[in-house]
């Protein structure tokens, strides 16, 4: 499959997510309904009830983290979010910057984009922006953020070595970074990793971690810290559509694995 069709995939997938419930995604494994009706369970996300500017209208429960809490925000900083989807992380990072920051967020679903301006109007915000765009070419001057987010989107990302050369691109210098995604340990069952529907439900996108960070300091990032990592618990329900039983013992064995990382680096 090309990379313009893996974004069309993930752009009708996350429209569909935009129109539903936080309830509605917490009841199936990816956001939509892949998986089976009685699964009932998150994979990925975390509790952000607790966090400062959370607001529950923003909360499509599509993390797997919380990148805020290891992103090093400051009061005052212009900060980008990547993959913004209604704006949950934004409105964190809102509550940290405060009214002398600013606060941008970057999606390429429009839905998505509608659906975060609508809650930042409710908010009254006014240092907020929601642009429409795509993370291989960010719609941005060169050096023009402190600080960059990202919540379980950039494994949806075909190109992962333009999508962090524009993150370098954007940032200042001595600008950096905090992500959390989703990442492979061994080799992922082939039937699992190409197939769309999961690609889009954020697991047969992400690639084998040790890639994942050379790619990341291959672009010129610097102080490459993983802050946190938890490993993927997918049921035998999900599992068994994609691969064998043998494969399946070998999932059960960690030999093969999938992984939620924070991770950050600096520009120099």
């Amino acid at each position: 499959m090309k990379a313009d069709e893996l974004k069309q995939i993930v752009k009708e997938k996350y429209g569909e997510i935009a129109n539903q419930s936080k309830l509605q995604n917490e009841s199936s494994c990816c956001g939509t309904s892949c998986c089976d009706s009685d699964v009932d369970y998150t994979v990925f996300s975390e509790n952000y009830e607790k966090q400062e500017g959370y607001n529950p209208d923003a909360d499509l429960n599509l993390g797997c983290g919380i990148p805020t809490d290891f992103a090093r925000i400051n009061k005052g900083d212009h900060v980008l979010d990547l993959g913004s989807g209604a704006g949950n992380d934004c409105f964190v990072a809102h509550a940290i910057v405060g009214e002398s920051g600013k606060i941008t967020g970057l999606d390429m679903t429009e839905p998505m984009i509608f659906k975060a301006r609508e809650n930042c109007k409710k908010l009254k915000y006014k240092n907020i922006e929601f642009v429409l765009g795509d993370i291989e070419s960010m719609p941005f001057e060169n050096c023009k953020f402190d600080v960059v987010i990202s919540n379980c989107v950039l494994n949806l990302v075909p190109d992962k070595a333009k999508a962090f050369s524009e993150i370098f691109r954007v940032l200042r210098s001595g600008g950096h970074f905090c992500v959390s995604d989703v990442v492979i340990k061994g080799d992922l069952p082939e039937k699992l990793q190409k197939d769309a529907e999961m690609y889009a439900g954020c697991v047969s996108g992400a690639i084998e971690m040790t890639e994942y960070l050379h790619i990341i300091r291959d672009k010129g990032f610097s102080h490459i810290t993983v802050h946190k990592q938890k490993a993927i618990s997918i049921p035998d329900t999900l599992l068994c559509k994609y691969i064998s039983d043998n494969e399946l013992k070998s999932f059960h064995s960690g030999e093969i694995g999938i992984f939620s990382i924070t991770v950050s680096a600096e520009k120099s």
